[in-house]
């Protein structure tokens, strides 16, 4: 997993609450178990019309956040169903932060397993970042995962939580396997003690 340590980038607004993981990566596409090539299907049916052209009017497809990195969005971001693919979606599309008032727990989590940093800021924070997201290509934000602070286009801070634990693992690119390969030592020592047991 990529780490995450600071993050300067396009902030593309997605004004709307209960955007739910059919909508970030709609059924059609989960057939796949391989991480990569979902961020062409991103939000596909907001993206596309049904015969596959572009819908102009989704933040996505215009010009200033065709790049995007970091998506401001609404209340009970990435509600439904518990679909990993979502933030496979948005990390192969290039998002690797979202800020929100509030995400669904499964996703919240699974963001993180995948090295997305998902920020919980209250309301008022989320619409002064909308504010400054709807700029376009200006929407420049920078967020510092170590000192825990969010710089707008025009300088000003935002401070956030995050789980320590976390943070650490976002820090240094560690998913549950790369948690679990830090034991490996451990996990060896045991196995040899287990070659010595008069039950082998």
């Amino acid at each position: 997993m990529e780490k995450f340590n600071k993050l300067s980038g396009i902030a593309a607004p997605l004004n709307m609450i209960n955007v739910d993981t059919d909508m970030i990566i709609p059924k059609q596409f989960l057939k796949t178990i391989q991480r990569s090539g979902l961020g062409k299907n991103l939000f596909d049916e907001m993206r596309f019309t049904p015969e596959g052209a572009e819908i102009e009017s989704f933040v996505l497809n215009q010009p200033a956040y065709r790049k995007a990195q970091i998506l401001v969005a609404g209340d009970n971001f990435g509600c439904g169903s518990s679909r990993e693919h979502a933030p496979w979606a948005l990390l192969d599309f290039g998002i690797r932060c979202i800020i929100a008032p509030s995400f669904a727990d499964i996703f919240y989590n699974n963001c993180f397993k995948n090295g997305i940093l998902p920020i919980v800021l209250p309301q008022a924070d989320v619409d002064r970042l909308m504010d400054d997201a709807e700029r376009g290509s200006n929407a420049v934000v920078s967020i510092d995962l170590e000192s825990q602070k969010i710089t707008g286009p025009d300088g000003g801070e935002i401070a956030f939580e995050v789980d320590a634990f976390r943070k650490q693992c976002l820090m240094e690119g560690l998913d549950d396997i790369g948690l679990t390969l830090k034991k490996s030592a451990a996990i060896d020592s045991y196995e040899a003690d287990l070659e010595t047991q008069p039950w082998r």
